[in-house]
């Protein structure tokens, strides 16, 4: 593979990292070798959310083996600044989105990109339409994300069925575009993203993927679903008032 620094990545994968010592190396191993099997030039983007682990050490362990691996460091806490951090760093013609838990096996990456996939602006992953499969799943949290995005699809995004998903692709034009706009720190941060999108005219497609449930004890089943919705309504007023509109 050709230096990183001197070809324009066609790829780049963007990873929010806080305190993953435990997952970041499997799925870094995981990312590796798919980035080999590859005859397009990739980056690998870990941004580093303020962790208080080895999350750092690790980062820079496998930079230092493979150089298109660079690790960034956002110190406003949540998981919305650490991908606007790294989609704004990316250089990609297409960037991604990836959580650090690898629940979307990387391969599935394919997917997103051409040849397979074709005019989009945005492609997200979707655990919920034709052809998706979820693996392990308890079912009181697929019923809370079930009732968080009919919230979403009433109060904001129409017609998407599953916009919480942690894997998301976009055109370099269209990350350049809307992730200057995102106000949201948190949890709904692509809520935010992809109501932007719609406001500005940005095609999205929904993505069906192979998932598998892997606990996060970061998120809190009832103060989270709370403070979304809050934030979906917040949203929905920063439309009303035009933040995300195009200026003529």
């Amino acid at each position: 593979m050709s230096d990183p620094n001197t070809r324009q990545p066609f790829l780049s994968i963007v990873i929010p990292a806080y305190n993953e010592e435990a997952r970041l190396p499997e799925s870094l191993r995981a990312i590796t070798a798919f980035v080999a099997q590859k005859a397009y030039p990739v980056e690998v983007l870990i941004v580093d959310n303020n962790s208080t682990d080895r999350t750092a050490a690790i980062i820079a362990e496998f930079a230092a083996e493979f150089p298109y691996i660079r690790g960034l460091s956002e110190r406003t806490q949540g998981k919305g600044a650490a991908v606007r951090a790294g989609m704004l760093a990316a250089r990609g013609a297409y960037r991604f989105i990836c959580d650090a838990d690898l629940s979307m096996p990387i391969e599935e990456v394919d997917k997103f990109l051409p040849p397979q996939l074709e005019d989009f602006d945005i492609a997200i992953a979707s655990r919920e339409i034709a052809g998706a499969v979820r693996y392990g799943e308890p079912w009181y949290r697929h019923l809370m994300g079930r009732v968080f995005n009919l919230i979403v699809r009433l109060f904001a995004i129409p017609g998407l069925q599953d916009t919480q998903c942690g894997f998301k692709m976009f055109r370099a034009e269209v990350a350049e575009d809307l992730f200057p706009l995102q106000t949201m720190n948190g949890w709904s941060f692509d809520v935010e993203i992809l109501y932007a999108a719609r406001e500005r005219g940005w095609r999205i497609v929904e993505v069906p993927i192979h998932w598998y449930y892997k606990a996060n004890t970061r998120i809190s089943p009832l103060r989270d679903s709370l403070d979304m919705f809050v934030e979906v309504l917040k949203i929905r007023r920063n439309g009303r008032r035009g933040l995300y509109a195009r200026k003529p």
